[in-house]
């Protein structure tokens, strides 16, 4: 399945290059919307939500109220997990929340799946230099996710999983280790960063991983007709 990714940011949607360079602005709701019409799910960051400078709810809400939504961005306690659910948001992404120093953060995750039930639940494990990173990715963490992926299964349903070091850059993505990460849980996974081509999608496809895909579409890198046609024969 292809997701479409929508950031915002500044009540914008945005694309930005390693999650800190804005390398353009899209168009409004309204257009995105319409853009992305032939899709089941759409995955919405607010990046203002992520790194502490407010949030875009009015934004959210009117995506998720309109479109099978999977949301993320500054879930760092149940009652935003809930919130968001409110909005219409099918899924919850969390990210940096997800993890200590030491390793994951059960206690939150145990409240956040209790709140929303594991199953609406997704784990972002964005890694670069083959170590997770947080906090919009500027931060790296001692961690590596497939030494933790078995430790954090029964808290989700599954797993955003984006090779940073080629995020936003359209070089191409590292195949390899996302099917280390396919055998290493038996949970959805959904694959970002560096998908540039159909010969990626048709790679990750084979491995059951999803691809949500942003800077590829916006650009027309890769045509959203062809996209749109993949997964109508893949539904």
């Amino acid at each position: 399945m292809i997701v479409p990714c929508i950031d915002i940011m500044g009540g914008k949607v945005v694309q930005l290059i390693q999650g800190r360079e804005q390398a353009l602005e899209g168009g409004t709701v309204e257009e995105m919307l319409r853009l992305f019409a032939g899709f089941q799910q759409i995955q919405v960051i607010d990046v203002d939500a992520a790194i502490g400078n407010g949030a875009n709810n009015e934004m959210v809400d009117a995506i998720s109220q309109r479109v099978t939504a999977r949301v993320g961005g500054g879930v760092r306690s149940a009652r935003r997990a809930q919130d968001l659910v409110a909005c219409g948001a099918y899924r919850v992404i969390v990210g940096t929340s997800a993890f200590t120093a030491g390793g994951p953060n059960t206690t939150l995750l145990r409240q956040l799946a209790d709140a929303v039930g594991a199953e609406r639940l997704v784990i972002a494990l964005d890694s670069k230099d083959g170590y997770i990173v947080v906090k919009g990715w500027r931060e790296s963490t001692s961690l590596r996710a497939v030494d933790i992926v078995h430790e954090l299964d029964p808290y989700c349903g599954g797993y955003l999983c984006t090779y940073v070091d080629k995020e936003g850059m359209m070089q191409g993505t590292d195949l390899e280790w996302f099917s280390t990460l396919r055998h290493s849980t038996n949970r959805e996974i959904t694959a970002a960063g560096g998908i540039t081509t159909m010969e990626d999608v048709y790679a990750l496809s084979a491995m059951n991983i999803h691809c949500a895909i942003g800077m590829a579409i916006y650009t027309g890198r890769l045509p959203l007709a062809e996209l749109a046609e993949f997964n109508a024969r893949n539904r």
